[in-house]
Protein backbone atom coordinates (compact mmCIF):
# COMPACT_ATOMS: atom_id res chain seq x y z
CA UNK A 1 0.00 0.00 0.00
CA UNK A 2 1.63 3.48 -1.25
CA UNK A 3 1.81 6.38 1.30
CA UNK A 4 -1.20 8.17 -0.44
CA UNK A 5 -3.62 5.34 -0.22
CA UNK A 6 -2.67 4.39 3.47
CA UNK A 7 -2.44 8.51 4.98
CA UNK A 8 -5.27 10.20 2.79
CA UNK A 9 -8.07 10.50 5.19
CA UNK A 10 -5.59 12.29 6.98
CA UNK A 11 -4.49 14.85 4.28
CA UNK A 12 -8.37 15.59 3.71
CA UNK A 13 -8.76 16.49 7.39
CA UNK A 14 -6.12 18.42 7.74
CA UNK A 15 -6.83 20.53 3.99
CA UNK A 16 -10.40 20.75 6.28
CA UNK A 17 -8.72 22.12 9.35
CA UNK A 18 -6.80 24.54 7.87
CA UNK A 19 -9.53 25.55 5.53
CA UNK A 20 -11.63 26.24 8.08
CA UNK A 21 -9.35 27.54 10.74
CA UNK A 22 -7.53 30.17 8.08
CA UNK A 23 -11.42 31.91 7.70
CA UNK A 24 -11.27 32.94 11.69
CA UNK A 25 -7.01 33.47 11.35
CA UNK A 26 -7.76 36.10 9.16
CA UNK A 27 -10.09 37.90 11.37
CA UNK A 28 -8.03 37.58 14.56
CA UNK A 29 -5.27 38.97 13.35
CA UNK A 30 -7.24 41.67 11.85
CA UNK A 31 -8.74 42.07 15.45
CA UNK A 32 -5.41 41.98 17.03
CA UNK A 33 -6.31 39.17 19.81
CA UNK A 34 -3.72 36.97 18.60
CA UNK A 35 -4.21 34.20 21.45
CA UNK A 36 -8.33 34.17 21.51
CA UNK A 37 -8.39 30.72 20.12
CA UNK A 38 -6.12 29.57 22.37
CA UNK A 39 -7.68 30.76 25.46
CA UNK A 40 -11.27 29.32 23.92
CA UNK A 41 -9.25 26.04 23.05
CA UNK A 42 -7.61 25.68 26.27
CA UNK A 43 -11.38 25.67 27.70
CA UNK A 44 -12.88 23.40 25.37
CA UNK A 45 -10.35 21.08 26.38
CA UNK A 46 -11.78 21.18 29.91
CA UNK A 47 -14.83 19.66 28.74
CA UNK A 48 -12.68 16.86 27.33
CA UNK A 49 -10.56 16.14 30.45
CA UNK A 50 -13.82 16.38 32.47
CA UNK A 51 -15.29 14.01 29.66
CA UNK A 52 -12.63 11.20 30.40
CA UNK A 53 -12.48 12.24 33.60
CA UNK A 54 -16.12 11.71 34.77
CA UNK A 55 -17.99 10.01 31.83
CA UNK A 56 -15.14 7.79 30.24
CA UNK A 57 -14.93 10.01 27.23
CA UNK A 58 -19.01 9.90 26.72
CA UNK A 59 -20.77 13.67 26.14
CA UNK A 60 -17.11 14.36 25.17
CA UNK A 61 -18.86 17.17 22.28
CA UNK A 62 -21.11 18.47 24.61
CA UNK A 63 -18.85 19.17 27.29
CA UNK A 64 -16.54 20.86 25.12
CA UNK A 65 -18.49 23.16 23.53
CA UNK A 66 -19.99 24.45 26.84
CA UNK A 67 -17.39 25.23 27.94
CA UNK A 68 -15.97 26.49 24.66
CA UNK A 69 -18.92 28.63 24.30
CA UNK A 70 -18.35 30.08 28.19
CA UNK A 71 -14.99 31.04 27.10
CA UNK A 72 -16.12 32.30 24.07
CA UNK A 73 -18.43 34.42 25.82
CA UNK A 74 -15.88 35.62 28.44
CA UNK A 75 -13.58 37.07 25.86
CA UNK A 76 -16.97 38.69 23.62
CA UNK A 77 -17.85 40.49 27.04
CA UNK A 78 -14.56 41.08 28.11
CA UNK A 79 -14.13 42.79 24.47
CA UNK A 80 -16.29 45.82 25.39
CA UNK A 81 -15.46 46.12 29.26
CA UNK A 82 -11.59 45.46 29.50
CA UNK A 83 -9.19 47.64 28.58
CA UNK A 84 -5.87 45.28 27.96
CA UNK A 85 -7.80 42.56 26.34
CA UNK A 86 -4.89 40.81 25.52
CA UNK A 87 -3.46 40.65 29.19
CA UNK A 88 -7.32 39.21 29.74
CA UNK A 89 -7.28 36.71 27.35
CA UNK A 90 -3.93 35.13 28.31
CA UNK A 91 -4.90 35.18 31.90
CA UNK A 92 -8.31 32.90 30.48
CA UNK A 93 -5.69 30.97 28.67
CA UNK A 94 -3.59 30.31 31.83
CA UNK A 95 -6.76 29.22 33.87
CA UNK A 96 -7.67 26.90 31.33
CA UNK A 97 -4.43 25.35 31.38
CA UNK A 98 -3.77 24.93 35.04
CA UNK A 99 -7.66 23.72 35.63
CA UNK A 100 -6.41 21.08 33.22
CA UNK A 101 -3.50 19.87 35.19
CA UNK A 102 -5.77 20.23 38.62
CA UNK A 103 -8.03 17.88 37.02
CA UNK A 104 -5.94 15.20 35.98
CA UNK A 105 -3.44 15.58 38.48
CA UNK A 106 -4.95 12.62 40.71
CA UNK A 107 -4.91 9.96 37.49
CA UNK A 108 -2.38 7.64 36.42
CA UNK A 109 -2.52 8.96 33.22
CA UNK A 110 -2.50 12.80 33.44
CA UNK A 111 0.29 13.77 31.79
CA UNK A 112 -0.21 11.33 29.09
CA UNK A 113 -3.90 13.02 28.41
CA UNK A 114 -2.46 16.43 28.53
CA UNK A 115 -0.22 16.23 26.31
CA UNK A 116 -3.01 14.23 23.99
CA UNK A 117 -4.83 17.26 24.66
CA UNK A 118 -2.52 19.54 23.37
CA UNK A 119 -1.37 17.83 20.14
CA UNK A 120 -3.06 14.72 19.08
CA UNK A 121 -2.13 12.15 16.27
CA UNK A 122 -4.40 12.54 13.73
CA UNK A 123 -1.76 10.97 11.12
CA UNK A 124 -4.64 7.03 11.35
CA UNK A 125 -7.71 9.30 10.48
CA UNK A 126 -10.31 6.47 9.20
CA UNK A 127 -12.29 7.55 6.33
CA UNK A 128 -16.08 7.35 8.45
CA UNK A 129 -13.72 10.44 10.78
CA UNK A 130 -14.34 12.59 7.86
CA UNK A 131 -18.08 13.35 7.91
CA UNK A 132 -18.75 15.46 11.09
CA UNK A 133 -15.70 17.86 10.37
CA UNK A 134 -17.11 18.02 6.85
CA UNK A 135 -20.20 18.90 7.13
CA UNK A 136 -19.47 20.65 10.66
CA UNK A 137 -16.75 23.21 9.24
CA UNK A 138 -18.91 23.88 5.94
CA UNK A 139 -21.97 25.18 7.69
CA UNK A 140 -19.67 27.29 9.96
CA UNK A 141 -18.60 28.21 6.98
CA UNK A 142 -21.43 29.33 5.10
CA UNK A 143 -23.29 30.61 8.39
CA UNK A 144 -19.88 33.21 8.88
CA UNK A 145 -19.70 34.59 5.13
CA UNK A 146 -23.44 34.57 5.37
CA UNK A 147 -23.77 36.88 8.55
CA UNK A 148 -20.63 38.75 8.56
CA UNK A 149 -21.73 41.71 7.01
CA UNK A 150 -25.03 41.68 8.06
CA UNK A 151 -24.47 42.08 12.03
CA UNK A 152 -22.97 44.79 13.93
CA UNK A 153 -21.73 45.45 17.58
CA UNK A 154 -21.66 43.16 20.13
CA UNK A 155 -24.39 40.69 18.27
CA UNK A 156 -21.36 40.42 15.40
CA UNK A 157 -18.95 39.79 18.36
CA UNK A 158 -21.28 36.86 19.62
CA UNK A 159 -21.90 35.54 16.52
CA UNK A 160 -18.21 35.63 15.48
CA UNK A 161 -17.01 34.33 18.90
CA UNK A 162 -19.83 31.26 19.26
CA UNK A 163 -18.83 30.69 15.31
CA UNK A 164 -15.29 30.00 16.42
CA UNK A 165 -15.83 28.18 19.65
CA UNK A 166 -18.30 25.39 17.72
CA UNK A 167 -15.61 24.99 14.87
CA UNK A 168 -12.59 24.82 17.91
CA UNK A 169 -14.97 22.25 19.80
CA UNK A 170 -14.54 20.17 17.55
CA UNK A 171 -10.94 20.23 16.31
CA UNK A 172 -9.79 20.51 19.91
CA UNK A 173 -10.61 16.62 19.90
CA UNK A 174 -9.28 16.08 16.65
CA UNK A 175 -5.98 17.39 16.63
CA UNK A 176 -5.53 19.39 20.04
CA UNK A 177 -5.27 22.97 21.30
CA UNK A 178 -1.79 23.68 19.94
CA UNK A 179 -2.44 22.00 16.50
CA UNK A 180 -5.22 24.34 16.36
CA UNK A 181 -3.42 27.11 17.26
CA UNK A 182 -0.86 26.73 14.55
CA UNK A 183 -3.37 26.28 11.81
CA UNK A 184 -5.28 29.04 13.31
CA UNK A 185 -1.97 31.77 12.83
CA UNK A 186 0.53 30.62 10.83
CA UNK A 187 -1.12 30.01 7.25
CA UNK A 188 -2.60 33.49 7.33
CA UNK A 189 0.64 34.77 8.75
CA UNK A 190 2.46 33.68 5.64
CA UNK A 191 -0.47 34.73 3.74
CA UNK A 192 -0.47 38.51 4.73
CA UNK A 193 3.29 38.82 4.44
CA UNK A 194 2.75 38.48 0.85
CA UNK A 195 1.10 40.68 -1.46
CA UNK A 196 1.02 39.00 -4.29
CA UNK A 197 -2.18 36.58 -3.98
CA UNK A 198 -5.48 36.70 -2.11
CA UNK A 199 -4.57 36.49 1.68
CA UNK A 200 -7.41 33.72 1.64
CA UNK A 201 -6.91 31.26 -0.79
CA UNK A 202 -2.79 31.87 -0.12
CA UNK A 203 -3.23 30.55 3.74
CA UNK A 204 -5.93 27.60 2.29
CA UNK A 205 -2.63 26.36 0.18
CA UNK A 206 0.42 26.95 1.98
CA UNK A 207 -1.16 25.85 5.57
CA UNK A 208 -2.24 22.43 3.82
CA UNK A 209 1.30 22.34 2.18
CA UNK A 210 2.50 22.70 5.33
CA UNK A 211 0.79 20.13 7.40
CA UNK A 212 0.79 17.38 4.87
CA UNK A 213 4.72 17.67 4.73
CA UNK A 214 4.39 17.74 8.43
CA UNK A 215 2.42 14.87 8.27
CA UNK A 216 4.90 12.77 5.62
CA UNK A 217 7.65 13.76 8.37
CA UNK A 218 5.91 12.40 11.08
CA UNK A 219 5.41 8.87 9.53
CA UNK A 220 8.74 8.43 8.02
CA UNK A 221 10.65 9.09 11.13
CA UNK A 222 8.02 7.90 13.47
CA UNK A 223 7.60 10.75 15.49
CA UNK A 224 4.15 12.18 17.59
CA UNK A 225 2.51 13.61 14.47
CA UNK A 226 0.47 16.80 16.47
CA UNK A 227 3.75 17.97 17.71
CA UNK A 228 5.38 17.60 14.19
CA UNK A 229 2.98 19.99 13.18
CA UNK A 230 3.01 22.22 15.69
CA UNK A 231 7.21 22.66 15.24
CA UNK A 232 7.03 22.29 11.76
CA UNK A 233 4.00 25.00 10.96
CA UNK A 234 5.72 27.49 13.96
CA UNK A 235 9.33 27.26 12.09
CA UNK A 236 8.07 27.95 8.58
CA UNK A 237 6.23 31.07 10.07
CA UNK A 238 9.30 31.96 12.03
CA UNK A 239 12.03 31.50 8.99
CA UNK A 240 9.54 33.02 6.65
CA UNK A 241 8.89 36.20 8.39
CA UNK A 242 12.80 36.84 9.25
CA UNK A 243 14.08 36.13 5.69
CA UNK A 244 10.88 37.66 3.99
CA UNK A 245 9.30 39.73 6.75
CA UNK A 246 9.59 43.43 6.74
CA UNK A 247 8.23 45.88 9.51
CA UNK A 248 6.03 48.24 8.14
CA UNK A 249 5.73 50.53 10.88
Amino acid sequence: MSLIELLWPAFVLAILLVFIHAIFGLEIIKRGVIFTDLAIGQFAAIGVALSLLFFDGRYAFVLTLLFALIGALLISVATYRVKHIEAFIGMLYALGASAIIVLLSDTTQGTELFNKLQATDILFTAPSDLWEPLGLYTTVALLFWYFKERTLGWLRELLFFGLLALTVTSSVQLAGVLVVFVLLIVPVFLALLQQRFAPLPFAWVSGSAIIIAAMVFSYQFDLPTGYTIVFVASLSGIVTALVFGKNRS
